[in-house]
């Protein structure tokens, strides 16, 4: 996890086209600038981020299911539930399904399990569009290989 550059997954593990959804893996750096403010002396990972690694987590799911073809923007969520702390150091555990998928829109759950235990889970919703540059496509093919799951693109 690079929480600077927002690069909130370390690792996408499981895909499952047929259920169509995700698990991926991060662990949170013992280390962060954003630490030092969210709080002193007991840094937690701040709500915010959880939500962003909840969507990352979304949008590489759609991301795959639409074959690399289609970039998922989030768009909202309807409920975000926080239930635990996260912490420096954790290793967290992500898992992201898709629950709706309509014309040009789709909505995901996904959770963040630490020890076994759920932090946070919602239900995300995000526009699907072309790629609006080159660029941008081939920073999440990147980013695909990156996360261990572009092979089929």
């Amino acid at each position: 996890m690079r929480l600077e550059y927002f690069q909130m997954l370390d690792a996408v593990v499981e895909i499952d086209r047929e259920a169509a959804s995700l698990k991926a893996t991060s662990n949170v750096p013992l280390e962060s600038t954003v630490f030092e403010g969210h709080f002193p002396g007991y840094p937690l990972m701040p709500g915010v981020l959880l939500l962003e690694t909840m969507a990352q987590a979304s949008g590489y799911l759609l991301i795959a299911l639409h074959n690399f073809q289609r970039m998922p923007f989030f768009a909202s969520s309807k409920q975000a539930n926080f239930r635990n702390f996260v912490r420096p150091g954790d290793k967290l555990e992500i898992e992201a399904k898709q629950i709706h998928a309509g014309s040009g829109y789709a909505v995901t759950s996904a959770q963040i399990k630490r020890n076994d235990e759920i932090a946070c889970d919602g239900q995300l919703m995000f526009r699907i569009v072309p790629f609006p540059t080159p660029a941008l496509e081939q920073h999440v093919k990147a980013e695909g290989r990156r996360l261990g799951f572009l092979e089929e693109a």
